[in-house]
């Protein structure tokens, strides 16, 4: 029988870096699994449905909620977002790794869902550099962004929930940081 795979569990503040963060991961790591979160927000100009979102109208993301097809789900600045089950699941039980980018109140529900879920927040190396980031981003006015550095501060309170703390600075030397982190609990679940 094979070993159980992983959920790697990864969360920041918007513009903390955990989309990026996990692309090079895959980029680096084919093997590894990402979990394609559904929301309700309409789609940034370089995203793909399906490979960025799940983009879904409320009706059909509350049908999800109702059917209990989801590992977790919140409210977000107006929009839903959740992370559909079965996905996840059964990437875990084929053996894989699966990469789960997730706010707080998600990641601290699929750590009670999803057993030997790996929770890692990602810290900004400064407020100031991800008020830097999120307004180059280019997708927010200043008054949104100001909204999502007060809540990135209510965020950063949270961090200490968290077994693993890495400060996203360099994305090389994070990466580099969190391949190891992956690996040594692989290591722990095939022992």
């Amino acid at each position: 029988m094979a070993s159980l795979g992983r959920a790697f569990v990864f969360s920041s503040p918007s513009g903390g870096g955990k989309t990026t963060v996990i692309r090079e991961l895959l980029d680096r790591n084919p093997a590894f699994r990402r979990s394609v979160s559904a929301t309700t927000r309409t789609p940034r100009a370089d995203e793909i449905d399906g490979m960025d979102y799940r983009f879904l109208s409320e009706t059909a993301f509350e049908r999800l909620m109702g059917k209990g097809e989801l590992l977790e789900w919140a409210e977000v600045h107006g929009h839903y977002y959740g992370t559909p089950r079965e996905p996840v699941e059964s990437c875990i039980r084929e053996g894989g790794t699966v990469l789960l980018a997730l706010d707080v109140q998600g990641a601290m529900a699929v750590q009670k869902r999803i057993r030997g879920a790996v929770l890692v927040f990602l810290l900004p190396p400064s407020i100031d550099l991800l008020r830097k980031r999120l307004l180059e981003r280019g997708t927010e006015g200043p008054d949104a962004v100001a909204e999502r550095i007060r809540n990135a501060e209510a965020e950063l309170k949270c961090a200490d929930r968290y077994p693993y703390q890495v400060i996203n600075d360099r994305l090389p030397d994070t990466v580099t940081e969190l391949e190891y982190l992956i690996h040594y609990h692989q290591q722990q679940r095939a022992a």
